[in-house]
């Protein structure tokens, strides 16, 4: 289908992709009777309206791709109704130009295993950091790296490490640069779940036990993540320096794969 003159390209699609969801669901699977038979398949336009709680009218705009002003919880109704996986709702969101009200939120349930695996296939030192950087998977050559710091824990925090361990200032170089760089990185990580109770604890925590991270975090410095030049000080094999890249998993948002590569002599 060719796109139509006058209305925009993202909006005529966004239309096309919700009425095609909107053919998908069926009466049962939205919880209403199956009624009298139907010419066609899936939900009518006033009952995708009504669980969504807007008007005929406003629904039918939506599927006809018109510049309408809808807000981000009715598009997330919308998405709820329509039974649309990650995926759609994620492309609905950006047909839409809206951000999700759901985005972000924490993803709770086990990682898989095989992750284990690819830490341990990385050349050089590599982990995964959870949105409280909780260090969740770690190869041999990054407790190496940090002189057994992780092995010897039985829930490593890089956080912890950082500002609790008395080695840190030792082991890595540039330390309070990093240090200070690092409270910034991780308040861009938490955004707007400072309330949840693993994020307030360990924050609560370290405004006890740390009067730099007290100062630090009192500044609202906010930045994202970096990869660059990583340095550390290690007590037997002398001074490591690695290229750090970081890579947000597709399928569990609130980790991190990160990498210290090997630079070249």
């Amino acid at each position: 289908m060719g796109i139509k003159s006058g209305v925009p390209a993202n909006k005529q699609v966004l239309g096309e992709f919700v009425r095609n969801a909107r053919s998908r669901v069926t009466p049962q699977m939205a919880g209403l009777s199956h009624g009298q038979r139907r010419r066609t398949p899936g939900l009518r336009r006033e009952e995708v309206a009504q669980l969504c709680d807007i008007s005929v009218t406003w629904y039918t705009w939506i599927e006809q791709g018109r510049d309408v002003s809808v807000s981000s919880a009715v598009w997330s109704r919308l998405a709820d109704v329509l039974h649309m996986t990650k995926a759609e709702r994620a492309y609905l969101f950006e047909l839409a130009e809206v951000t999700d009200p759901d985005h972000g939120k924490a993803q709770h349930g086990s990682l898989p295993l095989s992750l284990q695996a690819c830490v341990n296939n990385c050349a050089g030192p590599a982990y995964i950091l959870d949105r409280c950087w909780n260090i969740l998977f770690f190869n041999q050559a990054l407790d190496t790296v940090f002189n057994h710091w992780p092995s010897r824990q039985q829930a490593p925090n890089l956080l912890r490490f950082i500002f609790k361990n008395p080695d840190a200032p030792t082991v890595v170089v540039n330390w309070e640069q990093r240090a200070r760089r690092s409270v910034a990185e991780f308040r861009a990580d938490i955004g707007a779940h400072l309330d949840e109770q693993d994020i307030s604890q360990i924050i609560e925590e370290l405004l006890a036990s740390s009067e730099l991270f007290q100062h630090w975090w009192s500044r609202q410095a906010v930045v994202e993540r970096e990869g660059g030049i990583r340095e550390f000080m290690h007590p037997q094999k002398g001074y490591l320096e690695f290229e750090q890249i970081t890579f947000r998993l597709a399928t569990h948002l609130d980790y991190k794969l990160v990498m210290l590569l090997v630079r070249p002599d």
